[in-house]
């Protein structure tokens, strides 16, 4: 769906996760959004009356649904699923952005915990509500998979922690190395945790 077929408060939180992917939420402002929404200044106040700390909380919680909801969608789409093939389609979303459109964007959740989380509780009380959205997906992925349940929430997390710091690193040096790196290196170990007694 584009920027253009979402609805005006749904546009606005789309477009402010865009920006504090790309800008953080300290450069991403509230006449940004707006721009980017292609909405009105004033429909901000309207739909955000906690002002910008409402809609970057509700950016961020957008974007941990996001994620969460794509884990079910890459399994999908595995013609022979396992926990290897699932994050390496993880990490394939980041290495095929990167290779068509550049380095500039990051996770949303990430870049408001790095800048909101000493100073802005609410912020951060959304960020880490993200990501368990997010690792709860995985886990029950991962279950689905063939993974007994005691491991799936450590691996999960394992997978996300993995992903975020390629992420940053691939950023950083401007190259997918990093994301190769921790695709190849998991992938076996996801496996060896599949359940084989069934």
């Amino acid at each position: 769906m584009t920027v253009s077929e979402r609805g005006p408060r749904e546009r606005m939180v789309f477009s402010a996760a865009q920006l504090i992917r790309r800008e953080g939420v300290s450069s991403a402002g509230m006449r940004d959004v707006a721009v980017h929404a292609q909405a009105p200044r004033g429909s901000l106040q309207h739909y955000f009356p906690g002002g910008k700390e409402q809609l970057v909380n509700e950016a961020v919680d957008w974007a941990g649904r996001y994620a969460g909801d794509r884990v079910a969608r890459f399994v999908a789409a595995l013609p022979e699923p396992t926990p290897s093939g699932l994050f390496a389609e993880m990490v394939r979303q980041w290495t095929d952005e990167y290779a068509t459109t550049g380095f500039a964007g990051g996770c949303p959740v990430a870049a408001a915990t790095v800048d909101c989380a000493e100073s802005t509780a609410s912020t951060r009380e959304a960020a880490s509500a993200a990501f368990t959205t997010w690792t709860e997906s995985v886990a029950r992925a991962l279950a689905e998979l063939g993974v007994p349940e005691e491991r799936t929430g450590a691996l999960a997390t394992l997978m996300i922690g993995a992903l975020e710091g390629a992420i940053l690193i691939a950023r950083a040096e401007r190259d997918v190395r990093a994301l190769a790196t921790v695709s190849r290196e998991l992938g076996p170990l996801l496996d060896e945790a599949v359940d084989r007694a069934d």
